[in-house]
């Protein structure tokens, strides 16, 4: 008798197929390589925040002007900037894809305000990037005389100093230009290492500092600066805003992260949320361990002077190595970033010379025009402080002003979405390709996202605002005073000369390339 039995149920998809159907949902080839893990994930979004590289390079700044006080604008921002990351988380697991200001802009509004908020973005990180390079100066000569190129006076507000920072800052990108063209694997590793070593030495920092302190935590409601508690608490705002940038790079990584749609909402958050810890530490701890704080010495050369100072010259240079690691691991990340932005408008055909910048090398896997791009672009930007050491917070400025800008580009239309009830309210709204539960913030959804365009708008024109006494202290430099905003118009204008100059496409926020993959993702 032979025996019939029913044939063996095929096997579920493995999560590689799942991550590479869900692009192919949203209309777009797998070409980046995917070869990201959950740490990997987290690294790109916590090295692009680099809080060893943003705290000592504008702590001096916060301290001029707010004094001890403005240590308290670090969790006044820290609040506001996880608004925004919760609502991105959502947006992380609805939306897996590169370029994911941009995308997620297009999807929540449309193709025109989506390519402005990705164009604002990825002209956003150019800066970034030059701004990050430009922080070595604040560590190396520090470490060594001898990273003193130019020679003279190592200060970056001084003309020497100034000097020396684009030049370091340009040997820098040719190295971070390099990385970014060889493979992804090289870039991830690097990544891994680079924040491993800046974790690990920052919470080394923290407890050498809170092991040395010289006063108490009464100190922190004092004013000292150059305003009074308001100046304080606006000016003193531009250290936290200027650290808790960038956790957005995990998803902009999405293409090439394993199981994006569960990894990616949770990177964006971890990484916010442990920057933000380790810089409030820092922060309090340099004001605690301070030798003084009337000499002058900590609104001009900030944390470097504490370290070296607080913990001998030995520890405190061996500690400032560990942060021009940092410094180099967040230029690379964010010009990583930046390069898959550019690469994912290029891809929808949005940009002037779009064949070639979404070009995809089949032996790297990286997008090598984008990255060569933004290397130049920001090199050519670190040449501003040739012109005058003003140019260094000129810069720094301006770029938080743009991605705080192009934040808001993402959370108000999801506002309007959520007002209109086009938005999911409850967890089980949405599923990955496996059943599980998307991210979602439920019922909160609605106020977190109000406070987070609130936020977003208030602080960008906070940073904007052109202050004489913050941008052109020495006066006779009214381009200075004013560059934030200039900088943000040329970059709209600009922005609509090269949309009319693009070829004609269709954006990947149209319905004929979305409206399965959203219908299955909300």
């Amino acid at each position: 008798m032979t025996v019939t039995t029913d044939p063996a149920p095929p096997p579920p998809p493995s999560a590689g197929a799942a991550d590479d159907g869900t692009l192919a949902a949203f209309g777009y080839r797998q070409e980046l390589r995917r070869q990201m893990g959950r740490y990997a994930s987290f690294a790109a979004g916590f090295s692009f925040i680099s809080v060893l590289t943003t705290v000592f390079q504008f702590f001096a700044f916060g301290y001029s002007f707010g004094g001890p006080l403005f240590l308290w604008t670090w969790p006044a921002v820290l609040a506001g900037q996880l608004l925004v990351a919760a609502c991105f988380a959502e947006l992380a697991a609805r939306y897996p894809i590169s370029g994911a200001v941009y995308q997620w802009s297009t999807r929540l509004s449309g193709p025109a305000f989506g390519w402005f908020t990705g164009w604002i973005m990825v002209i956003g990180q150019v800066v970034v990037v030059a701004a990050a390079a430009l922080a070595l100066q604040v560590v190396l000569p520090a470490i060594w005389s001898g990273f003193q190129l130019a020679g003279g006076d190592p200060a970056p507000t001084t003309a020497t100093g100034a000097a020396n920072a684009a030049l370091l800052a340009l040997l820098l990108l040719v190295l971070t230009t390099v990385v970014n063209v060889v493979d992804n694997r090289v870039m991830s590793a690097i990544n891994r290492v680079g924040v491993t070593a800046e974790i690990i030495g920052a919470v080394l920092i923290v407890v050498l500092l809170f092991t040395h302190v010289e006063r108490g935590a009464g100190v922190t409601l004092r004013t000292g600066g150059q305003g009074g508690p308001v100046a304080a608490l606006l000016v003193g705002s531009f250290t936290a805003a200027y650290v808790l940038i960038g956790f957005d790079s995990a998803g902009e990584m999405s293409e090439e992260t394993h199981n994006p749609r569960r990894t990616a909402p949770r990177t964006i958050l971890g990484a916010l949320a442990a920057a933000g810890v380790l810089g409030g530490l820092l922060l309090l701890g340099g004001v605690l361990a301070a030798p003084s704080l009337t000499d002058g010495r900590l609104a001009t050369e900030g944390l470097g002077y504490v370290l070296t100072s607080s913990l001998g010259s030995g520890v405190g240079r061996a500690l400032l190595a560990d942060v021009a690691v940092a410094v180099c691991v967040a230029t690379l990340a964010i010009q990583t970033a930046g390069t898959r932005m550019l690469f994912s408008m290029a891809r929808d055909g949005m940009l002037p010379l779009s064949a070639r910048l979404s070009k995809v090398s089949p032996r790297t896997g990286m997008p090598f025009a984008p990255a060569l791009v933004v290397g130049v672009l920001a090199a050519a930007l670190t040449l501003l402080n040739l012109a005058s050491p003003d140019a260094f917070l000129a810069i720094g400025t301006t770029c938080i002003a743009m991605l705080y800008l192009a934040y808001a580009g993402v959370t108000a239309p999801m506002l309007v979405r959520r007002l209109r009830g086009q938005w999911p309210t409850t967890d089980a709204d949405g599923r990955d390709e496996l059943g599980r539960p998307l991210f979602s913030l439920g019922r909160w959804g609605l106020p977190v996202n109000a406070l987070a365009v609130a936020y977003g708008l208030f602080m960008t024109v906070n940073l904007s605002w052109p202050r004489a006494g913050v941008y052109d202290p020495a006066g006779g430099h009214w381009y200075f005073q004013w560059f934030t905003v200039l900088f943000v118009g040329a970059t709209v204008a600009a922005g609509a000369l090269c949309r009319r100059r693009a070829p004609a496409a269709t954006p990947a926020g149209q319905p004929d390339r979305t409206d399965a993959a959203e219908a299955a993702a909300v």
